[in-house]
């Protein structure tokens, strides 16, 4: 994960790089706030959380990835990563006949797929991740429902209209997740 946003209630306290943000929910849940703190992954608005158990410290070393030992398939060097992928057995011998087999054509028919895909899957993936936050956040905001219904129909003027009456810092973080699919 790059960056994340949390907020106590509708107030935003910290944004940026997750020690950063992690230390600064740490300073506001010792501090014994009524509001609840929920923290957003800035790029698919999932819900983060902390271990906040202890000292700075200690939080800060738990956020330190632990190494996986088990061992790992493909070529984790090229950054290739051994997954399973189930296909019928008519997929199967397609693949058996292609060109450096099924590993390479699979990859060329993603590749494919992807660019030619890359414009619709932005506009659905910050669709997904403005939605997310909204449910948590604005759900039960007036509004909530017709800002929905305009960010799903691409119309970002009724999506401005709908959302001006909230919380500023809310509000503000909705725009900004939605604005991608307006585009």
């Amino acid at each position: 994960m790059g960056t994340c946003t949390a907020f106590e209630g509708s107030r935003r306290i910290a944004s940026g790089d997750v020690s950063h943000v992690a230390l600064k929910v740490k300073e506001v849940v010792d501090r014994g706030g009524q509001e609840t703190v929920l923290v957003f992954d800035d790029d698919t608005s999932q819900l983060v959380e902390f271990d906040l158990r202890g000292t700075a410290g200690d939080v800060m070393a738990r956020l330190r990835p632990a190494e996986d030992a088990a061992p790992r398939r493909g070529r984790p060097r090229l950054g290739v990563v051994a997954r399973e992928v189930t296909l019928l057995p008519r997929h199967w011998e397609w693949l058996a006949g292609q060109p450096g087999g099924a590993s390479v054509a699979l990859r060329k028919l993603v590749e494919h797929a992807s660019r030619a895909n890359q414009s619709a899957d932005r506009i659905r993936i910050a669709r997904e991740s403005a939605y997310r936050f909204l449910s948590a956040m604005a759900g039960n905001l007036p509004g909530f429902e017709e800002a929905t219904r305009a960010l799903f129909g691409g119309n970002r003027e009724r999506f401005d209209q709908e959302t001006a009456a909230w919380p500023p810092d809310v509000r503000d973080h909705a725009r900004k997740l939605a604005a991608a699919s307006f585009a």
